[in-house]
């Protein structure tokens, strides 16, 4: 991380950064957006439902506040917005994390399987954060997120939808993601992005979360699939990052010429919700990549922290 971005490493205590805390909102989460039926005590799921809400909006306020100082210096004229915007590529927290450096040239088979576990687990599901966050958008952003989306799903081609790539990478690799495996790290970033993107209070924030993915993860997809590539996965095996080391680079150019400049031309504020939500994903991300590195640089190797995680 550089020091561009502002961030006290010793942070004060908070009820919302424990493995109870976010393993609850991650098994919440699963539940309330897996399709169903009509149930006979809907209204005491009601009730769950609105507890559970208001601890979503208390962990996403906290972290939004942790960042607010940073957001407020992003430009609300459009074109001056997009420069800051991709600036973060560079600048922002997470960027440049030597892990990924490791992760390609030498972390070990069972390190790599480590890594692709707590990513996996934590991981939100692009494509439906995009469908959620489309919602009553305004024509240019909303087109832009479908045809984001689109590709996401393959533009209809079950082989090459995204999803279903890391699922059989979990499978060539061996791994069973689960919450309760989880550092709560990777789980409180997918928890933010769910939060975002299901909250229309949040509808701006997650297009800046979601944008700065496409902007930032080609340089670290690279690495890891480097990595995979060094350990022995084949081409086929390892597509889920090869594909979007290359595909989210395009992905990034269309979604601040399409969605944030016009987003931010028919209203300049919200540029700066734009920006808290950027700050806010790389801010979770910064966070697993420094728990990633002190477990597998710690005094326990790789493989035997494997182990423990499976007992």
């Amino acid at each position: 991380m550089t020091t561009s971005f502002r961030r006290n490493h010793r942070e004060s205590p908070s009820q919302f950064r424990t493995d109870s805390f976010q393993r609850g909102l991650a098994h919440w989460n699963r539940e309330r957006l897996a399709p169903g039926f009509p149930v006979d005590d809907w209204q005491k799921l009601l009730d769950r439902d609105m507890r559970m809400l208001r601890l979503e909006g208390g962990f996403i306020e906290e972290l939004r506040q942790e960042i607010a100082s940073d957001a407020a210096e992003a430009p609300t004229d459009p074109e001056a917005f997009v420069d800051w915007f991709e600036g973060l590529r560079e600048t922002g927290p997470g960027q440049g994390d030597p892990l990924f450096a490791w992760l390609a040239e030498d972390a070990s088979r069972d390190a790599l399987r480590w890594f692709f576990e707590q990513e996996a687990a934590g991981e939100a599901g692009f494509d439906d954060l995009v469908a959620m966050t489309q919602v009553k958008l305004p024509v240019g952003p909303k087109l832009e997120l479908a045809r984001n989306y689109w590709d996401e799903m393959g533009r209809g081609q079950a082989r090459g939808m995204h999803g279903p790539m890391l699922g059989a990478l979990a499978r060539s690799l061996e791994v069973e993601p689960v919450i309760e495996r989880t550092v709560w790290e990777s789980l409180a970033l997918a928890n933010a992005m769910t939060a975002m993107a299901t909250s229309r209070r949040y509808a701006w924030h997650s297009i800046g979360a979601l944008g700065v993915i496409e902007l930032t993860a080609p340089g670290r997809s690279a690495m890891v699939a480097k990595g995979l590539r060094r350990i022995g996965l084949s081409e086929a095996e390892r597509r889920y990052f090869d594909l979007h080391a290359v595909l989210d680079v395009k992905h990034s150019a269309d979604w601040n010429r399409e969605a944030l400049i016009p987003a931010i031309v028919q209203d300049p504020r919200r540029a700066t919700a734009i920006a808290e939500g950027a700050l806010m994903r790389l801010t979770c991300g910064a966070r697993c990549f420094e728990r990633y590195r002190r477990l597998l640089w710690g005094p326990a190797d790789a493989a035997a922290l494997l182990l423990c995680s499976k007992g």
